[in-house]
């Protein structure tokens, strides 16, 4: 199951499209869901996790939390939506592309990619844009 939560005046539109868009994924790399909760919140909202949770005092895009086990994904993910937003500006790409990516981002963590080295890094990209090519 896949729950959208909003913290901030937003919806996603295509919510069913979208949540089978993320269940193919996560079948295609050999997983299976059990839950994943998207929360769409603002700098503000993310920044406070990432400094309480992860000690970092910096705004980011997407913060995952990975309560998997084995091959059953499950975990929560939020996202700035004015991160998405700024970046979306910054790489030039249309927002709803952006939005999709860092949805897909977190859930290629939750089935073992890292993005931490450069060659992790360029891994996850691809993985991003093979999924995003699914759903445009």
């Amino acid at each position: 199951m896949i729950n959208f939560n909003y913290e901030i005046d937003f919806n996603l539109e295509e919510e069913e499209v979208v949540s089978k868009w993320i269940i193919d994924a996560i079948s295609n790399e050999g997983f299976k869901l059990e839950e994943i909760n998207y929360v769409f919140c603002d700098d503000e909202y993310l920044h406070k996790l990432n400094v309480e949770f992860l000690d970092h005092d910096t705004l980011t895009d997407v913060i995952s939390f990975d309560y998997s086990v084995g091959k059953i994904v499950q975990g929560d993910i939020f996202i700035s939506v004015e991160r998405v937003i700024d970046n979306a500006k910054d790489f030039e790409v249309e927002f709803d592309s952006e939005l999709k990516r860092v949805m897909v981002h977190g859930v290629l963590h939750y089935c073992g990619y890292k993005d931490k080295t450069e060659s992790d890094a360029s891994l996850m990209r691809e993985k991003e844009e093979y999924y995003l090519n699914l759903i445009k």
